[in-house]
């Protein structure tokens, strides 16, 4: 949520360094307002003319960045970013583009060097100070955070950023009130930006109105498809909202796929017993409770998802693998830079029962960007085709990267246990319950094993009376 209020570095001239003179500024200016109007093509053809005049300019090869980001050539983006930093090791734009760059790749912690570096080049640069604290807020450095969030208000105090960053931190810490009023002043709610919409939704969720955050979160759903935790917030909504005939009937159908999670099973259960169904609950319930799987599925066929992601999908859920192992190599092709089409490719090859060429693809995807879905996939992968040591060191840097994912913690807390090293088992799970995943009966267990081996009886005790709150009763459907 913090992390999604980061945008493009803006164009600002950087005096002194290849600079290319009147014209060369007129350039790079008309450059970014084609980009800004999605005209990529024309934009192209001013960078070109640019560097001809300043090939050297450090404002050049930001631009250039820019442009192939906008455009879904993010490995070419790497290369102009670093020509950027070549030429200006200093130019503290560049230098905060790479740090975008490396948290998207590495995780928060190892991108927070690169902030500093900015920081220290252009102290009051208000775009450097919003990403720091939305870096420090994501690396659970929540105190760091408010001070950097804080700093943004005093270098620039228009910064609708500075407000919302500290509402982020408030609802974390449980302060709905501050955070309402925070993003309330923030504006960015009203003005329909993504991560402040989802924050509004948390906000009413929590302070009981559930029919308002519902409305906010239809359309947040419906312009970001792909986005899972939007969808069960939407369903917890319409759940507390009441609504349980519609939330039946909007997410029946999804909680029947293979990659529902325990959560929205759970949901629908619900729903299903209020409306008088046992029957209907009773399976659901049972696959919440269920062992989590751990091999991958094939996910669903969504509305407004991109073509080439529907095209393979349905190649695969009609037991086609050659046609969509085909489909991804022409798109791998058309758009060799791209490490979302990097990424859809290795799903395609997974599915088509060639895990070498998917690790490849996954390899080269996570150049870019190293979310915590896009490694669990590799980590699997490896774990299941020969490597497991492999598969346990991208995990180790998954969960140092990025420290606030629950299920990635579980999973390196399981492999810790499976190795007979209770004490980082327990530091682990620990960890991953104060982020909220204390509902989770395998954890619970885990820990509750944990305990116990560690001769800790009276935490074994409290663990064991947590896993009997949450581990269900038998179901029966009557």
């Amino acid at each position: 949520m913090l992390a999604a209020c980061s945008q493009a570095p803006p164009h600002r001239p950087h005096r002194g360094i290849g600079e290319g003179g009147p014209a060369f500024t007129r350039l790079l200016a008309e450059a970014d307002k084609a980009m800004a109007d999605g005209k990529l093509a024309d934009a192209g053809g001013m960078l070109d003319e640019a560097r001809a005049l300043a090939p050297e300019s450090p404002d050049l090869w930001l631009a250039i960045a820019r442009l192939r980001l906008r455009g879904g050539e993010h490995l070419t983006a790497l290369e102009a970013a670093d020509r950027a930093l070549a030429f200006g090791p200093t130019y503290a734009p560049a230098l905060r583009l790479r740090a975008l760059m490396l948290r998207d790749a590495h995780g928060a912690a190892d991108s927070l060097v690169w902030f500093e570096a900015a920081l220290k080049a252009d102290p009051a640069d208000p775009d450097t100070l919003a990403d720091y604290a939305a870096t420090l807020g994501d690396a659970g450095e929540a105190r760091a955070s408010l001070k950097a969030a804080r700093a943004l208000a005093e270098a620039a105090p228009e910064d609708p950023r500075a407000l919302y960053l500290q509402a982020v931190i408030a609802a974390r810490g449980g302060q709905s009130t501050i955070a309402r009023s925070l993003l309330g002043k923030s504006g960015m709610a009203a003005r329909g930006v993504p991560a402040a919409l989802l924050l509004d939704a948390v906000i009413r969720l929590e302070e009981g109105n559930a029919n308002s955050a519902a409305a906010t979160l239809e359309g947040l759903v419906a312009s970001q498809p792909a986005n899972a935790r939007a969808r069960e917030l939407l369903a917890r909504a319409i759940f507390d909202g009441g609504r349980d005939a519609e939330l039946v009937r909007r997410f029946g159908p999804e909680a029947s796929l293979p990659e529902a999670s325990p959560y929205l099973l759970m949901l629908v259960a619900r729903a299903h017993e209020r409306l008088g169904d046992r029957a209907a609950a009773a399976p659901l319930l049972a696959r919440a409770y269920a062992p989590v799987r751990a091999d991958p599925v094939l996910l669903g066929l969504r509305d407004n998802m991109p073509p080439p992601t529907n095209a393979i999908r349905r190649m695969l859920w009609n037991e086609n693998p050659a046609g969509a192992r085909v489909e991804a190599k022409a798109l791998r092709a058309r758009l060799p830079a791209s490490a979302d089409v990097a990424a859809l490719a290795g799903d395609a090859l997974l599915g088509a029962g060639d895990p070498r060429a998917a690790l490849t693809a996954y390899a080269l995807a996570s150049e870019v960007r190293r979310p915590w879905p896009l490694t669990r996939k590799a980590v699997w992968t490896f774990a299941r085709h020969g490597n497991p040591a492999a598969a346990e060191m991208l995990l180790a840097r998954q969960v140092a990267g990025e420290t606030q994912t629950a299920s990635a913690l579980e999973a390196l807390a399981e492999r810790e246990a499976a190795r007979g090293d209770w004490r980082r088992t327990a530091l682990l799970l620990d960890h991953a319950l104060g982020l909220g995943a204390g509902h989770d009966p395998a954890l619970l267990a885990l820990r509750q094993r944990a305990a116990r081996e560690l001769d800790q009886g009276s935490t074994a005790e409290r663990f064991a009376a947590l896993l009997a709150e949450v581990r269900p009763r038998s179901l029966t459907a009557r």
